[in-house]
């Protein structure tokens, strides 16, 4: 092939409790990427439809990654490259890391797949670092991957997949406000007490045997964060107002995407995510803040060929 078209979505990571280590992919919203190879060793972005990207580069997650997978291979093949986003950079959602991982994944593809899928997240997590100024694989693994992933630990890599219902329904609420990952991450505590950091680890365990035996009352009981949440809410316009909501409409999960603004919130069924959208929609139609509102399932697929 000399051209490939690929799909990444977009994802939503820490999942309450678990800052850093976890993310899962969602089927609703993403961007699209279109590599084509060149005749130099040059990498170009070439388009970018969306969102204000970098052209340098240098400056570009997707290109960062794709020259982290060239390194590997000792290869000089260059590549045009065109990014069309669906959401907006700075939401929560991890739109530095569909990049990476889509680039990534369509490199791989023109170059006859070298790398599994799997052997590729460590050139995704390259341009993920430049973008939020550390390695963190919460919304890459989901998003090249797909489902729910958890990250063991990073030196070295190591993650691991969580068997998610496939009747789990998630809505994602986004104030459109701009918040930077990595601004967002200089504003958390640099040290937690033992009792926070015993609370904390007792939450994601939980949310482990919640997902992989189905336990809705454990999962909505375990989406607790005593670290990031307490921060970063203050950042999320209305955060409070859409938290009692989505409780009122049957949540079995509720917090802050990412580093926000967007939320997310569990359900396990399908009236409760049309209930809470009303009324969020409602809330901040009056209150003048423009927002978006996704229906999602995780996705099981993460980066993929699309025609």
């Amino acid at each position: 092939m000399e051209s490939v078209k690929v799909y990444a979505p977009a994802s939503v990571a820490n999942v309450g409790c678990g800052y850093d280590t976890m993310g899962f992919a969602i089927d609703s919203v993403g961007e699209e990427l279109i590599l084509s190879k060149r005749t130099d060793s040059l990498l170009m972005i070439k388009e970018t439809v969306g969102a204000a990207l970098s052209s340098d580069p240098e400056q570009n997650v997707a290109t960062i990654a794709i020259k982290a997978l060239l390194n590997a291979l000792n290869s000089d093949q260059g590549f045009d490259v065109s990014i069309i986003k669906h959401f907006k950079p700075g939401s929560g959602l991890g739109s530095s890391a569909s990049s990476a991982a889509g680039a990534v994944f369509a490199a791989n593809e023109l170059l006859g797949t070298p790398f599994s899928k799997t052997e590729l997240l460590p050139f995704a997590l390259e341009g993920e670092a430049f973008a939020s100024g550390c390695y963190h694989a919460d919304n890459v693994a989901p998003s090249l991957l797909g489902g729910f992933q958890v990250i063991r630990g990073y030196d070295p890599l190591d993650f691991f997949e969580v068997k998610v219902s496939s009747d789990l329904k998630v809505l994602i609420v986004f104030p459109d406000v701009q918040v930077k990952t990595i601004e967002s991450k200089g504003l958390l505590p640099k040290e937690v007490s033992i009792l926070t950091a015993r609370n904390q680890w007792a939450n994601t365990a939980a949310l482990v045997q919640a997902l992989n035996t189905n336990d809705m009352a454990l999962l909505k009981r375990a989406i607790e964060d005593h670290i990031a949440e307490p921060v970063r809410k203050s950042f999320i316009p209305l955060y409070s107002d859409v938290k009692s909501i989505a409780e009122k409409s049957g949540s079995v999960g509720f917090n802050i995407s990412g580093s926000g603004p967007s939320m997310f919130s569990f359900f396990s069924d399908d009236s409760g995510p049309k209930k809470m959208a009303c009324e969020v929609k409602s809330l901040y139609e009056n209150a003048g803040f423009h927002f978006k509102i996704y229906t999602s399932k995780i996705d099981t697929k993460g980066c993929k060929v699309i025609v």
